[in-house]
Formats: C-alpha cells, structure tokens, sequence
C-alpha cells in the first residue's frame, strides 16, 4: 500500500520513535510506554522483524547501528520481541561484551567474585545456547573465582576449537543470528502455531544497556506483580533475589527475600524501603496508563532501582475474568473491552473441575475431548455397574466401546464417560455436555475387553475394571490413577461480566434441555428458554422403558393406545416441571425422534429380560425386534416418518404438551417442533393432527392455549425446500449435527477412525462436527433461511446442534440473522460471551 509507513530496521527507543507492536514486537513497544511514563528504563534499541528475519536467513546487519547508542565498551543483553508473549522466543542472552578486558575493569570496580559470576554466565550461557555446546561441559557456580572463569574460557575452547570470542561485534553478531535462526526453526514455528500464532509471525530483538544486579551495596533482581495469577485478586506476588539477574529469581530455589514484610525473613519492603515505595508507585502508573495487570521484571544496583520489561501476568481463567472485571469497574477499560479480553473457553474451564496445572500426568490413552472437565473413579463397563456403584457411593468412570440410549442411566450415575469410538457429535458426547459429564470419545489407542473386563492402553498398559482412573475431558486425556484437581466455581465476577454480556449481545442463547434437571441447570445459567428437548429422553427411565417397550410390541391399534394412555401422564408430568422451572420462558419440544430399535435391548440378557416383562416367549421377543431392525436406521424409519406412520405416538405426545401448559400455572406457550422432516406434506400431516388434539384439549378443559409449531431441518432437502415448509411452520430450528451427517455422508459415530489424518492431510481444514463447515453446511443454512424468509417475513430461525455453543458458529449465524442458538446448558455461559464478542467485534469495524 502507497501509505504503509516504512520502519527503521534499527531504532533507538525513546518516547518519539514511531513503532508498532506488528514491525517491533510486544516487547519492543512495552519498553517505549515504560519510557514514556518516566520509568528508569536502561538505554534499549530495537531491531524490526523485517532486520531479524533477514539476520535468520543469511543476511547482516551493520553492528554500528546497533552499537552506536551505547558507551565504548557495553554490556548488553539480547530479549526476543514477538507480537505475543504467549508464543513464546528463544531466551534472553545476558552480559554480552563480558572479556578478559571487561572482567579486569569491572574486579576492579564492584569485586572479583561479582565480576567472574557476570563472565561465567556468559561463557556458559553462550557455549549453550549460541555456539550449541555440550551443557554438561560448563557448571555454573554460585561464587566463582578467577580460576573458575579460566577453567570455563579453556573449555570453550577444547570444545569448539576456537577461542572464546573477545570482541563485543563478534559477540553480539553471533546472538543475534543464533535467536533469529531459533524463532525460524521447524519446531519452534509449530510450538507457535499451537498457541494460535500465524505461520509467518515474526521476531523482533531488544537490546539493553545490561543492569548488573551483583557488586557492592544492595544489589540482586526480581519480579514483582499486584495481582494473583491464579486468582486475580490484588496481591502482591513475586521474588527479589541479591547478588542475581534477570529472571534467576524465579529460577533459583532458596535465598531470595520476601517481598512485603513478612515475621518469617528478611524482605525487600524492610531492606529498601525507598526501592519498595518506588515499585509500587510504577505498579499502580502502570495498570492505569498500560491498562493492564502487569509484572514488572526489574533490577537493584546498589541501591538503585532499574525497570528492564513489564509484562501482562500469566493468568489462570479465573483471573482472566477477575482482572477484566476488577479493570472495567475501576474504569482503567471500558465494559466493552473486559468482554473482548476473555476468552469464551475460558469460562468453559470454570464451570468444571479441571486437572490441576502441575498434576503428574500418566497419560494410558488419549481421544477427542468431547465434554469438558475432570473426574478420577474406578474403572465400570456396564451402565448397571456404574449405578450399583453410585447406590453405594462410590465414583465409577463408564467405559464403553461406544454408547447407546440404554447407557443413559448409567451416564447419570458416573462422574465421567470414555468411549473407544465416536467423535464429538456421537452420543457419549451429546449426553455428556448435556449432563455437565467429563467425557473423551474416539479414544482409538485403547482396546476394550469388556468380557475380560480389562483395557489395554498406551504401552500395553493394562487396566482392570475397579481400577482408578482420572479423566480429563477438557484434553482429551485418560490419565492412570488419581490425579489432582483443582474445583469448579462461578464467582461474583464471572456472573458480572456475564450481565454485561447479556447487555450487549443481539442473539438469543438457549439451551438444549431434556429433563427437568436439565432445565435447572439451563435457567440457572441464565439461558433464554429451552431450544431443544428431545423428548424421547423421558423415556428412559424404567418405569417409562417397560411401557415405551409394551407399546412397540402391541399387536392392534387398541393395545397401543393403552400403553400410550399409560405415558401420557409420565409425559405430561416432566413438561409440566419443565414449563414451571422455565417460568414463562420459552420451550421447544421436539417430538419423539429416534428410531424404535434404539428403545429395545440387543443382547441376549436383555432380551430373556424383556421377554420376561412382557410375558411373552423369548422367541417372540426375538422375531419382533429382528423385524424391527434396519439396514441404516438413522436414515430409516425415524423422526416425521414415525409420527406419520404411528400418529398415535405423536398424538399423545401433543396432549401431553397441551395439558402440561394448561396445569403448570405459568404462562407456557410450548413450541413443537417436528424432527426428520424432508418434504412440505410431512409437515401438513403432522400440523392437522395436532391442530385437532389442540382443539380437543381446549374443549376438555375449557381453556385456551398458545403453541406454535416449527421443523427441525436436518437434511439438505428440507433446507431446500425451506420455502415449502416455512408456509406451514412459525420456526425453522437447522438441526446441524444430522445436517452436517447428511451433507458430507459422514456417520457422526464412526467419522472419529479417519477424521484426524483427514485434518492432518488438509482434506478437511477442521472437524465438520466439531466447528460448523460454513463452506457448505453453512450454505444450506444461508439458503434456507432466505427461502424461508420469503415465504414467511417474520419467521423464527435458529440452530439447535451442538455447534450452537460454538463461538465461530454463533458469529456465522448472527451475520445470517439468526434469532438464537440452543446449545448444552454447560455451554450457555460461553455462548452468551461469545455472542456479545460478536456484537462489540461489528461495532468496531464499522
């Protein structure tokens, strides 16, 4: 571009030097602000991206430049200087221009010892890490000697056939290439990238006139911050170490003083407390003008106070939220700027129990981490085995091949899930976010021997059902043993910056509730209504699976209906509970979906069971559920093609949700919404049964009632088609797991066996289940809500899979003109941020 302004390879760093944290690096530009706020900053040049990079690749520098704004003969270091701290840079090379020359000078000057440890720090952090020696070779001494420092310079040179470099140029020339060829290393590039960096993000050098740290009077380096890293409350933390530099306080274990006063030693407040009074004086300048919680890194040379780097505070998510909070309150940033500094996953972490962050981790297996946070429990394959351990109280981790609707009790009775198949949208992980359930899926280096009751892991590892496991559902980890963890908690702090969130975002956020604990959970986050309750869920209980089951054997129109006469006050009692939580808040209720099979047992234990419920001979059992079993059930005889073909299912269902909002007390205006539905006839069949079940009930009972009626739009034809069907239907909720399974052909159960190579080889840039494909998916989306528009102006659109809690989505989605997203109730705090960072993200580039 004719108006991108040109930067100076080299620069020194004063309050007018025209820099940008994108040319110079974080560090770079920290450096110019401490300045600018008069801080005692030693003399510090910059070397630009374009110069180091440059450096990396063959080219030179002219040393002069850099040189020329220090004295004759320096003492310098070297800090990397990236775009973010978080990606991490070689490490900061200290006392370069130390010789034989300058170690007389300075014997003279602040001792022999202070000299030779500044020397022999730097022949051996050179040897190391610029002229790539064996480490083992130098030994670093805490008070070495003249000889010490001689010992080391004959070394150096046995070991790399050449003297010791005496000449400042030589010395620097070397560091500068040795870091700008680290930054360009394969690994370290993809170390970066882990951490979200560009490919091509570059480097940027600082050079610093050295602050010694050791000699004569109070002399030593630390570290200081006013905010705890793991809490963000104010605190004071950090070390001061004497007669040290740089970062070896924190390196260094023993010896350093307290900070603050403190009855157990000697501190820095009562040893300097003029140097003490300054730091807290920058510390407090340096929050309001750098609008940040920072550590200040700093160095004492006889007495006097030296500021060489600030940095923010590594925070854990909890102090993420509570700094963001604490700075917006004390109107250091705006509301709007607190939002955009936390991450969405963030809070994710903080509405579970995470593994600690210095736990011992012995890693048996790993898999897709399906449903965040941690549990330790013994070792369950079946779902009976793991409520007979919650009956007796004790923690039971369900290990499956893969899971199934009969699991769904046991799911509730144990603290995590591990499945061996499956990927993100499978159902171990679809009911594990549901239930707020650690759970790690496609866990494909593990083999299960459920008849052998044993695991076999990485390594051959062999574990045995009763053995204790950990899982770590936020990294995908089945750790060996008990591992320690630290606790969930939603504070104060969270629960205001959530308000604050609500205040901005433009999309609803609902959850996706099957049960009344569900909607608890929903409504005590805060969510908009219910998007999603599959109502088939309620089910599952025994008392109901025993009826559910009789019904599908009933022979003749009559025995099905008594057997639904039977549900129908079961049903009818869960969505009465579920309006009264909801409190007038809106509920959509899809009506039964999965296929018949999926309600009956598949083993022969199961079935001599049934057999015996029922009354009725095993073989009998058996031919029935054979007959009911498909090819490809999930494409079979499921959904809208049930309820036309058994209307008496979906009938009962409707009286069930009628009478529910007649008897709940509260304002319900329930929304039904139809599953599976592929063509406009389906939805006018549907619609004219319910509409007369309606009717009825309000003739029964006297009383009126609002509902509307909408479509899940699953498969391609329907998002197609959405103008057809969006005549009959006040909603139309794009349900993208099955919509993403359709439209790739991918089965969402087995895509886990090959979806890592395909994103390894770039087949697919992420896992479609995981983030929403908006490429494809995403044109379906965009096609059938303008179609669907058309025929219906004031049509209610929105997602209901699992990609609604996920904050690339809700951005896509919004941009669509989406009313709302419906995700897991554990994600509905994630969701609601990540819906406001939308907002904020649009004002800003407008």
């Amino acid at each position: 571009m004719l108006n991108e302004p040109i930067y100076a390879p080299v620069v020194l760093i004063s309050n007018t030097t025209p820099m940008t944290v994108a040319a110079y690096g974080g560090r770079a530009k920290c450096a110019q602000r401490l300045i600018r706020l008069d801080m005692p900053v030693p003399t510090t040049v910059a070397l630009a991206f374009t110069v180091v990079h440059d450096i990396a690749t063959g080219g030179s520098i002219d040393l002069s430049s850099v040189l020329q704004h220090f004295e004759e003969h320096p003492l310098i270091s070297v800090r990397p200087s990236s775009a973010s701290p978080d990606w991490g840079g070689p490490g900061a090379i200290l006392n370069i221009g130390m010789n034989d020359k300058k170690f007389s000078v300075l014997s003279k000057k602040i001792g022999e010892v202070a000299a030779a440890t500044l020397y022999l720090r730097f022949v051996n952090s050179y040897a190391t890490h610029v002229a790539r020696l064996d480490p083992d070779a130098f030994e670093d001494l805490e008070k070495p000697l003249v000889a010490d420092v001689k010992a080391a310079l004959v070394t150096y040179e046995e070991e790399a056939d050449e003297p010791f470099p005496q000449d400042v140029d030589v010395q620097l020339a070397h560091v500068l290439r040795s870091m700008a060829r680290a930054w360009e290393g394969t690994s370290a590039r993809l170390l970066r990238q882990s951490k979200g960096a560009p490919a091509d993000a570059g480097l940027g050098l600082v050079v610093q006139e050295m602050a010694i740290g050791v000699g004569n009077g109070e002399c030593g380096s630390g570290v200081i911050q006013f905010a705890s890293s793991e809490t963000g409350l104010p605190e004071i933390h950090g070390r001061y170490l004497r007669q040290s530099q740089g970062r070896e306080a924190l390196d260094r274990q023993g010896g350093s003083l307290y900070l603050t006063s403190d009855p157990r030693g000697a501190s820095l407040e009562d040893t300097c407390p003029e140097v003490f009074a300054q730091l807290l004086a920058h510390s407090v300048l340096a929050r309001q003008r750098l609008r940040e919680e920072m550590q200040i890194e700093f160095t004492i040379e006889n007495g006097e106070l030296t500021i060489l780097d600030a940095v923010r505070i590594q925070r854990s998510s909890r102090a993420a939220v509570r700094v963001a909070v604490a700075l917006a309150d004390d109107k250091v940033i705006s509301r709007e700027e607190a939002l955009m500094r936390v991450e969405p996953k963030a809070l994710s972490e903080l509405l579970h129990r995470q593994v600690a962050p210095n736990a011992l981790r012995k890693i048996m297996s790993k898999g897709i981490p399906a449903s965040p946070g941690a549990a330790t429990g013994k070792i369950v394959f079946t779902a009976s085995d793991a409520q007979a351990c919650a009956a007796r109280d004790e923690a039971a981790v369900l290990v499956r091949r893969e899971t199934g609707p009969e699991d769904i009790r046991g799911m509730h009775a144990a603290v995590a899930v591990v499945t061996e198949r499956g990927g993100v949208t499978s159902h171990a992980a679809v009911i594990g976010r549901g239930l707020g359930l650690p759970c790690v899926v496609g866990a494909s280096d593990m083999s299960i021997d459920a008849q052998g009751a044993v695991i076999i892991g990485r390594g051959q590892q062999i574990l045995r059902e009763g053995d204790i496991i950990t899982i770590d559902g936020t990294s995908g980890e089945i750790l060996v043993g008990h591992v320690e963890t630290v606790e969930a908690g939603l504070d104060s702090s969270v629960k205001t910056l959530l308000g604050w969130a609500d205040d901005v975002r433009d999309i609803g956020i609902r959850a996706n509730a099957d049960t009344p604990r569900d909607a608890q959970t929903a409504k005590n986050f805060m969510a908009d209504g219910i998007g999603l309750c599959r109502s088939e869920h309620m089910f599952f209980e025994a008392d109901r699976l025993t009826v559910m089951r009789e019904m599908i054997f009933a022979e003749t129109v009559e025995d099905r209906a008594a057997s639904l006469e039977r549900l129908l006050p079961m049903q009818k009692a869960d969505f009465t509970e579920l309006f009264q939580i909801m409190e007038g808040r809106p509920v959509c209720i899809r009506l039964l979906d999965p296929p018949l099979h999926e309600f009956l047992p598949a083993d022969r234990s199961g079935l001599r069971d049934l057999a015996e419920a029922l009354s009725l001979p095993l073989s009998k059992v058996t031919e029935r559920v054979g007959q009911l079993s498909e090819y490809n059930p999930m494409l079979g005889l499921r959904g809208v093609r049930l309820g036309i073909t058994v209307p008496e299912i979906y009938d009962m269902q409707a009286r069930a949700i009628f009478e529910a909002a007649i008897d709940s007390g509260v304002d319900a205006a329930p929304e039904i919404m139809i599953p599976l539905v592929s063509a406009c006839r389906e939805v006018e069949l549907v619609k004219s049964r319910l509409d007369a079940t309606a009717a009825a009930v309000r003739m029964e009972r006297g009383q009126d009632f609002n509902y509307s009626l909408g479509v899940m739009v699953e498969t391609p034809r329907a998002a197609l088609r959405a103008g057809e069907i969006a005549a009959h239907s006040q909603f139309l909720s794009f349900g993208t797991n099955d919509l993403t399974q359709m439209t790739y052909g991918l089965s969402r159960d087995d895509a886990g066996r090959f979806m890592s190579s395909y994103v390894q080889q770039a087949v697919y840039e992420e896992d479609p289940f995981h983030r929403l494909d908006t490429d494809g998916v995403g044109e379906l989306l965009i096609l059938g809500a303008q179609r669907g528009r058309v025929a219906r102006p004031g049509i209610v659109l929105s997602i209901c899979g699992e990609h609604g809690g996920d904050p690339e989505a809700i951005s896509f989605v919004r941009r669509c003109g989406f009313t709302y997203v419906s995700c897991s109730p554990f994600r509905v705090p994630v969701a609601r941020l990540a819906a406001a960072q939308c907002a904020i993200a649009d004002i800003l580039n407008s």
